[in-house]
C-alpha cells in the first residue's frame, strides 16, 4: 500500500513537470503557425487565402493545429505593414503565450 501510495505521490508532483513541458511545445507550435502566416503576409498572399496557402506547403505541424489558421489570420493581417516586416511576431506570440 505504501508504494502505490509513493508512486501516485511522484505521480501527481511530476505532472506538473509535464504540464509545464506540454505548454512549450503547444507554445512553440503555435509561434510555427505565427510566423508562418506572417511570412504568407509579407509574400503578399491575399488574407482570404493564407489558409490554402500555407496548407499546400505542407507544414510541419500537428494537423489539429490547421484549424487555429483562419482565427489567427485577421491578428497578423491587421498589423501595420512596417510590424511585419521588422517584427517576428511568433517569438512575440509564444512569449505572450506561455505568460498564461
Amino acid at each position: 500500500m505504501t508504494r502505490f501510495t509513493l508512486t501516485c505521490a511522484a505521480l501527481m508532483l511530476a505532472s506538473p513537470a509535464f504540464a509545464i513541458e506540454n505548454l512549450d511545445e503547444k507554445c512553440a507550435i503555435q509561434a510555427q503557425v505565427v510566423s508562418a502566416i506572417q511570412q504568407a503576409r509579407l509574400d503578399r498572399v491575399a488574407e482570404r487565402d493564407v489558409t490554402d496557402h500555407l496548407l499546400a506547403s505542407s507544414p510541419e505541424w500537428p494537423e489539429n493545429y490547421n484549424a487555429t489558421i483562419p482565427l489567427i489570420t485577421p491578428w497578423v493581417y491587421e498589423q501595420k505593414r512596417r510590424i511585419i516586416r521588422n517584427e517576428d511576431l511568433g517569438a512575440a506570440w509564444e512569449e505572450l503565450c506561455l505568460q498564461q
